[in-house]
């Protein structure tokens, strides 16, 4: 069993209630597994630098309902309790063209409600909900809130309610004099703590590498769980009880043959990986090699691919600008042929310019021939999108399900665009992305882990080209 931590809506303090959860079993020495639902990057690194373990993410839309039972069953059994981080409110999720084109792939796993809510998720791993309320509004208008949360999809169990920020002990006495004839646990009461504060920017909560105040945080959440929440029922729901039985998803081919080393851009501008997806390379073969764009003077030594993940390059642009040699270097190798997928702050990198918050042109590496301008408006959602081109991760006319999520806009197109956007508005079809021989670079985020035919390919790309080199050298 697990628990699933659901807000009544969004800002409720699901992520906090999550982290102190997770501090304290760690510092319990427990194994603790970590689950975030949705396309977030910067929540699962909260996750893991609590548990030491990456978090999996648990979405149907970019994977499948298969994939996200499989995916739960594989790793909450390696662990002694999970825990799950829910999306937005309980119940919301995707929009009507996208739950529509989902469940025709899968109508034997369909239900009533929001595709890819917190929701969806609690019915296809039947697991129970801890909800979230903030209370800081209202007192005994909670029991209709949550009698209504309790009542609307009558196949959830609602396990119990976390009061969140509650401001005294007569506004904790009303709230619990209302909610005690539904007869609903209260199983954690959180009070005011303005002390306790993640910083936050234009895309979410600024990521673990750049808190050095993060540690001391943990610790003091840690310190706050052991008074906060009902331990003695809290513990069982929590506790993994193997075995558990996963539905299997896509078998992966069979390793190559021969070795690729493919070059992963990690530090504090690109950070936005699905662990699934790394794994996804390393079980076909690939040695992964992490370096750092911001750092680095040189690309690693004997590569045969690059991965640029999203982040916050506009945030670092002039510290990238400044990287001359790096800049040079990534431009001599996708020039050169090497494979190369980017994805969102991927492809701003490889841009002619970034232009910041504040107008400033920073230099980028210049393989694309447009300039990313960062603005207020926010592009996010989920997409469809269909391949326009044979590149090296989709074949033409391949259909996959990605993800946005910037506040960026690029000043030209090709005339070789990458994608065609399908849905979500099929009546006003888009096309996205840049598309080269040996370059894929998309504003739009891929979740493989239902996919291994796209690192698949995306390898077979990489080994091709290890061979032309190799026979390059022979012949000098």
């Amino acid at each position: 069993m697990s628990l699933i931590i659901a807000g009544e809506r969004s800002g409720v303090g699901k992520t906090t209630v999550t982290l102190a959860l997770l501090a304290y079993l760690r510092r319990h020495q427990a194994r603790v597994q970590s689950f975030k639902v949705g396309p977030d990057y910067i929540d699962p690194m909260f996750h893991r630098a609590v548990t030491d373990r990456p978090c999996r993410t648990l979405d149907p839309v970019l994977t499948s309902a298969r994939y996200v039972q499989q995916c739960f069953a594989t790793y909450a059994q390696t662990a002694d309790y999970a825990v799950i981080e829910g999306v937005m409110g309980l119940f919301d999720g995707a929009g009507p063209e996208i739950q529509a084109g989902k469940r025709l792939a899968e109508p034997e796993l369909a239900i009533a409600g929001a595709y890819g809510s917190t929701a969806h998720i609690a019915r296809l791993l039947h697991q129970p909900v801890l909800l979230v309320v903030d209370c800081s509004r209202m007192s005994q208008s909670i029991a209709a809130l949550v009698q209504g949360y309790r009542s609307w999809v009558p196949q959830i169990q609602l396990a119990g309610v976390v009061l969140n920020r509650v401001g005294s002990d007569r506004h904790l006495e009303l709230l619990q004099a209302a909610l005690e004839p539904l007869k609903v646990p209260i199983l954690g009461v959180l009070r005011r703590h303005d002390d306790i504060t993640i910083p936050d920017r234009h895309l979410g909560l600024v990521p673990t590498a750049e808190l050095p105040q993060l540690q001391p945080l943990i610790e003091q959440l840690a310190d706050l769980a052991a008074d906060w929440f009902e331990w003695e029922p809290l513990l069982p729901l929590l506790q993994v009880k193997p075995p558990l039985s996963p539905c299997l998803a896509a078998p992966l081919p069979a390793p190559m043959a021969s070795p690729l080393r493919v070059a992963i851009a990690v530090d504090a501008a690109f950070s936005f990986y699905y662990p699934d997806n790394l794994d996804r390379l390393s079980a076909l073969g690939a040695e992964l090699v992490e370096w750092s764009p911001l750092q680095d003077a040189a690309l690693p030594p004997t590569v045969n691919g690059l991965y640029f993940g999203g982040g916050f390059p506009e945030m670092f642009a002039a510290q990238l600008g400044a990287n001359t040699p790096m800049r040079q270097a990534v431009y001599a190798a996708v020039q050169a042929g090497m494979p190369t997928y980017a994805e969102c702050g991927g492809l701003m990198y490889l841009c002619q310019h970034i232009v910041d918050f504040q107008g400033q042109a920073e230099a980028m590496v210049g393989v694309l021939p447009a300039i990313a301008h960062m603005g207020q408006r926010l592009t996010l959602g989920y997409r469809q999108v269909r391949a326009l081109q044979g590149g090296i991760l989709c074949k033409p006319g391949a259909i996959a399900w990605g993800h946005e999520f910037h506040r960026s806009h690029l000043t030209a197109s090709t005339p070789q665009p990458l994608f065609e956007q399908q849905l979500p508005n099929p009546k006003t079809k888009t096309t996205e992305g840049f598309w080269a021989a040996n370059l894929h670079a998309s504003y739009v985020h891929l979740h493989w882990g239902d996919r291994p035919d796209l690192p698949q390919r995306f390898l077979s790309h990489c080994h091709a080209f290890a061979n032309r080199n190799e026979r390059s050298s022979e012949h000098k």
